[in-house]
């Protein structure tokens, strides 16, 4: 008998969203979805794993095996030790193929032979988990929804709730260009987005109980439920990614606010090559601030900081800033500090951070130079573009240092570990490494005719 292969779609799922949280207007017009239930009560009602232990002594068990693990019995032992429950299961060594090795489980009354895997994690399929159990957890939610609800599963896609969410704006196009496929898929756990404008949809693993933003159903699994576009965050089930356009843009009307708004996402929104904060923050701090002592190092009062967050939040583009409304610059570039900080995805991106702070340690100038050019490229477009600008502006910055006192250095250790932000979560690791985020921002200053 040919052994069997899980079958479990790589779903992705992200942290849970409130109706609140999708922008909803007070208007008859957006309503909070329904979510259906159905999938998340076949989940709940799948059946347990239930570890059948070894308690003989076993040669040349592996390293990661556990008690679980029988060493080299025959199918028909291994149905005799699982009959006791569903959801029993044990690892064997194959007879046929020594060295080889089988997760033995029982489903539907009878054992299905799985050939398993480990690589630093354990898989069947696409999934890898850290440990036997959870692999086999999901395994069980999958098998059993999949068995229960295989032509529920099927049609999910009709009678979509994705135009009537408001996150995201389909764009009126034929048919057959707006339903197309999925462009990219990777394991990545962080967001990135894909090059020409778009969207790269990411499986993703959801804390938590997700619903898909397409279907509404419940996205099921322990990991990689579904998949989440990097540019407006929509999370939905692999499968219904496909009838997501690709290059999803998201809705002004849904975008309330400037500050701790994905970047891409709300250049996107505003059809801009940057963020507007970021334009006209600048342009005002050059107009008559350049030669204020202390630029950017001397803090401004944090409630008009936090009035200027509130103006750009509630007005966008309006929002007054000028020398009527705030005097002191130094409220606006505090308020274009916040905005680097309360990005979700720092302006140096959590994927590229490892290439910059590389670039840092190199001693040779053109190889550190090189690598800098290197690192850039991993920055989405709207990133790149925006660290451009800022660049740019903080060398006309150092033109006039003789009145402000601030230097390429002096701004690397202000905006070093504003613009940066360690992916690493040992603090000891994190600390470390804020020389390193100096060093690159005052490498980006002083290069920035050449690296741009």
């Amino acid at each position: 008998m040919d052994e069997h292969v899980f079958q479990l779609r790589p779903m992705r799922v992200r942290y849970s969203r409130t109706p609140t949280s999708f922008g909803w207007r007070d208007t008859d017009e957006y309503r909070p979805p329904v979510w259906k239930s159905y999938l998340y009560q076949l989940q709940q009602e799948a059946p347990h794993p239930r570890r059948i232990t070894c308690t003989n002594e076993v040669e040349n068990r592996p390293k990661y095996y556990g008690r679980e693990f029988h060493g080299m019995i025959s199918r028909e032992e291994a149905d005799q030790l699982l009959s006791v429950a569903e959801g029993s299961y044990l690892i064997r060594e194959s007879q046929r193929q020594p060295g080889t090795y089988t997760l033995a489980l029982r489903f539907g009354s009878q054992t299905r032979n799985f050939r398993l895997y480990y690589d630093g994690k354990h898989f069947v399929g696409e999934k890898r988990f850290e440990s036997i159990h959870d692999l086999v957890t999901d395994g069980l939610i999958t098998l059993y929804i999949e068995t229960k609800a295989a032509e529920y599963i099927a049609k999910m896609t009709i009678n979509p709730i994705y135009e009537h969410i408001g996150y995201t704006t389909l764009n009126r196009e034929p048919a057959y260009q707006k339903h197309m496929p999925v462009l990219k898929e990777t394991h990545d756990e962080r967001d990135s987005t894909g090059q020409d404008g778009v969207s790269e949809k990411r499986v993703h693993t959801f804390r938590g109980p997700h619903w898909c933003e397409y279907c509404a159903n419940f996205m099921w699994g322990l990991i990689a439920q579904g998949v989440k576009c990097a540019d407006c965050g929509l999370n939905v089930h692999k499968q219904c990614s496909k009838m997501v356009p690709n290059d999803c843009k998201p809705d002004l009307k849904h975008v309330k606010k400037v500050y701790s708004c994905d970047l891409t996402t709300l250049v996107k929104a505003h059809i801009t090559k940057r963020p507007m904060v970021v334009d006209m923050c600048i342009r005002e701090i050059e107009s008559r601030g350049l030669n204020s002592e202390g630029l950017y190092r001397v803090s401004g009062f944090s409630d008009l900081i936090e009035d200027v967050k509130m103006a750009f939040d509630r007005d966008g583009e309006k929002a007054d800033i000028s020398v009527n409304m705030y005097e002191d610059i130094n409220i606006i570039t505090g308020a274009l500090k916040l905005y680097f900080r309360d990005l979700p995805i720092p302006l140096i991106t959590y994927d590229a951070y490892p290439k910059f702070i590389e670039s840092a340690k190199i001693l040779d100038p053109d190889e550190q130079l090189e690598t800098l050019h290197e690192a850039l490229k991993l920055l989405p477009p709207a990133h790149c573009e925006t660290l451009r600008y800022l660049m740019a502006h903080l060398k006309r910055v150092t033109l006039h240092e003789k009145e402000n006192l601030m230097n390429a250095e002096n701004l690397g250790i202000v905006f070093g570990p504003t613009l940066m932000r360690s992916p690493e979560l040992d603090a000891m690791a994190a600390l470390n490494d804020i020389r390193y985020q100096r060093l690159v921002v005052e490498l980006l200053i002083k290069n920035e005719d050449i690296l741009f």
